[in-house]
């Protein structure tokens, strides 16, 4: 036998208060002769014989409550298979897990996984004894406790249940042996039981690591742990991707979009419609004919911009059995125009080429310092080195240094500014280009302006003078996917002489390089809310061939496009953390975000890096956040979406899964019918609290009416004795 509260047992020395009490109230009578004393001597000795022994009963039976009492507030339990324990009350604390991540979601014969678990957790709820300790977990990207370790009560059990949902999270599956842990540790039981309901996904289940299974067989040592599957078909489509693969976010353009529609089952999915929305109106669909299992297919959708300002756009599907990812949001921010400045290094050649490119070699290009509006909404400006703008680099959007010698420590951190306020700078490198100038003035205080040390120039050409072309092999980068789109001819017409060698920083990312060596082309890295994207090649014609294809005026205009909108055109993911930048300290303390349910959460303003912001911490709900610096300012709209990853709702069956759980000591039951058999035939645990403490209650109620008569008869004899006997003892 053991005792759930064994400090507790110190309260037995208590036993020496009545018996400490009894003597402290023994009467000292004082003894006086006399002539008659002789005739009571004898009944007298009786009588106080008597007494002494009524007193001593009384005085056991008031010890033995009072031991009886302790035992019982510590809580005396046993597993073991004795005699004793038929007498002991069946108890045992409960700790119930139910996956909550949006797979359960999945519709099945009209119920979904999570409404078939709910059912699960009232059988087992049905075998809990009322008053033992219950803990509710709701499994996610964070484990929600709902219950902790409170006194099990149908009723109130009954109301948290059926305010459960689930939530658009990915499932956190590796800390789930952890966190029961914890609360097996936090409760006191004398026994410990543990029932995770899930929809068991192949994609957690199937390949176990081997600390998450050392955790779950340690955890099945501590308390009897039972995994409850609630499976279904793995039939699901979902949006996984929305990009943005051509076109300018102008006021009056077209862009083209690329929806991605994945088949997670293991059936062919036919005559899928994808509906494009923008600010909720639908502006294009189109259909895909079949979807094999396992494979995904993409369309285009055109999306015409009428207004400038954010855009809210959705792409989205038919609704299947799960609802939750059949759905893309992004935003773009549309502009009337966008101003670059190009500052040029090469005496007015590369200006003229970056102009062409920008504007998709369409209005009157005249030269440097000319000021050029176009149809594709861009305003250029190009100043040659070394003279600057008259005005602030704030006027532009987009700064491009091509083939400039050098700059001075100021301007370095003029553009480093520039960018961190979410400004881009597109870098060129050139002939002229000064490498250990660039690598003086980059470095500010240990914040880089250039992705990139600059070394020397070296010879890109192959063995027969030919330059080499671009890698084929495009990463799937927001700037490469308009080159993706090209034929392979093209890009392999596209040559390259020479190049600069670099050293890449720590955070920089690259995204073109030369085919065959993997030395980079062009490379980004970030600047507080803006990016500094840097070709290790020239933008003229004597390094490469770049100018006279495709190629460059593509790259040029989807840089471009990728720097001005980046901030908040970036989706999230339900858990990420939702940021609002100022620029200048803000009036207003606290800033707005308003979520896709329409409930507004109010987020302080703090000091980070000389800027300010407000991060709202975690997003909760996929769809459009909208970020506002006060409650009265328009807002900016934020795409969060959900984790495709929890798409794939394949589930492994109870065979399967207990093949992978062998040796770990987990009961896997997915019947009715026999959870109850295996919850009974575990539930060995007897708490005898219960018994010792209504024990303990009788002999005290026995004791109260044993001393109450033993009262009555002592006022009784003292009413009749004589009253010579009372003066005498009063003597």
């Amino acid at each position: 036998m053991t005792f759930l509260n064994p400090l507790i047992l110190l309260g037995a020395l208590g036993i020496g208060l009545p018996i400490l009490a009894h003597l402290i109230n023994r009467q000292q009578i004082r003894r006086t002769d006399w002539a008659a004393m002789q005739f009571l001597n004898r009944s007298v000795r009786v009588r106080s014989r008597q007494i002494r022994l009524r007193d001593i009963l009384l005085l056991l039976l008031r010890c033995l409550a009072l031991l009886l009492l302790v035992f019982a507030l510590a809580r005396p339990a046993s597993n073991n298979e004795d005699r004793v324990r038929v007498l002991g009350e069946q108890r045992a604390g409960v700790i119930i897990a139910v996956d909550g991540s949006f797979s359960m979601t999945h519709s099945e014969d009209n119920a979904t996984r999570f409404e078939r678990a709910i059912e699960k957790v009232k059988i087992i709820a049905g075998e809990v004894t009322r008053g033992a300790p219950v803990s509710l977990v709701l499994l996610g990207g964070e484990h929600r406790i709902v219950l902790r370790n409170v006194a099990y009560d149908d009723e109130r059990f009954a109301e948290v249940l059926a305010d459960l949902r689930p939530a658009p999270q990915v499932m956190d599956f590796n800390s789930i042996p952890q966190s029961l842990e914890m609360l097996v540790q936090d409760m006191d039981a004398p026994q410990k039981e543990v029932y995770l309901v899930t929809d068991t996904q192949a994609t957690d289940w199937g390949d176990v690591s081997v600390p998450t299974l050392d955790a779950m067989r340690s955890l099945a040592e501590q308390a009897s742990f039972f995994l409850i599957p609630v499976t279904g078909n793995d039939d699901n489509l979902a949006v996984t991707g929305l990009d943005l693969v051509s076109g300018t976010l102008r006021n009056g353009a077209v862009a083209r979009y690329r929806a991605t529609v994945h088949n997670f089952g293991r059936k062919p999915a036919l005559d899928v419609e994808v509906r494009c929305r923008v600010e909720g109106v639908q502006i294009d669909s189109k259909r895909i004919t079949v979807i094999s299992p396992g494979t995904s297919q993409t369309v285009s959708l055109f999306v015409p911009f009428y207004n400038a300002g954010p855009m809210r756009i959705t792409a989205e599907i038919s609704e299947d059995k799960l609802t939750a990812d059949n759905v893309r949001h992004v935003v773009a921010v549309v502009r009337d125009t966008v101003a670059v400045l190009c500052i040029d290094g090469s005496g007015g050649a590369v200006s003229k080429l970056a102009m062409a490119g920008l504007l998709a070699r369409a209005g009157d290009v005249s030269g440097a310092g000319i000021r050029s509006g176009g149809e594709e909404g861009y305003q250029v400006e190009t100043v040659q080195w070394p003279s600057v703008p008259g005005k602030p680099f704030d006027a532009y959007d987009v700064v491009i240094l091509a083939d400039v010698p050098e700059i001075t420590q100021q301007q370095s951190r003029d553009l480093l500014d520039f960018v961190r306020q979410g400004n881009g700078l597109i870098w060129f490198a050139g002939e002229n280009v000064k490498a250990s100038e660039w690598n003086r003035v980059s470095d500010n205080g240990g914040k880089a302006l250039l992705p990139a040390t600059l070394g020397a120039v070296v010879d890109a050409s192959d063995d027969l003078g030919v330059g080499k072309p671009l890698a084929p092999t495009l990463p799937d980068h927001a700037i490469c996917r308009p080159l993706r789109s090209l034929p392979e001819d093209l890009l392999t017409e596209t040559r390259f002489l020479k190049r600069m060698q670099v050293e890449l920083a720590a955070a920089s990312v690259p995204v073109l390089s030369l085919a065959g060596t993997n030395a980079p082309l062009l490379l980004e890295h970030s600047v507080g809310r803006g990016q500094v994207c840097m070709f290790t090649t020239s933008a003229h014609t004597v390094w490469n061939n770049m100018a006279l294809t495709p190629v460059f005026p593509m790259l040029l205009q989807q840089v471009v496009t990728y720097m001005v909108g980046r901030e908040f055109e970036q989706p999230r993911i339900v858990g990420d953390s939702l940021s609002l930048f100022y620029v200048d300290q803000p009036d207003a303390s606290d800033a707005v975000f308003d979520t896709p349910s329409k409930k507004t959460i109010a987020v302080p303003v703090s000091e980070h890096r000389n800027q300010f912001l407000a991060m709202l911490e975690k997003s909760e709900e996929s769809g459009f956040y909208t970020a506002r610096v006060s409650i009265q300012t328009p807002g900016m709209p934020v795409a969060v979406n959900v984790d495709t990853r929890e798409s794939d709702v394949a589930c492994l069956d109870q065979e399967e899964l207990q093949k992978c759980l062998q040796g770990t000591g987990i009961t896997v039951t997915d019947d009715d019918a026999d959870l109850m058999a295996d919850i009974s035939v575990a539930r060995t645990g007897r708490s005898y609290w219960r018994l010792f403490m209504i024990i303990a209650l009788c002999l005290l109620i026995a004791e109260s009416l044993f001393a109450d008569r033993l009262q009555r008869r002592k006022q009784s004899c003292e009413d009749t004795r004589p009253s010579w006997t009372l003066k005498q003892e009063n003597a």
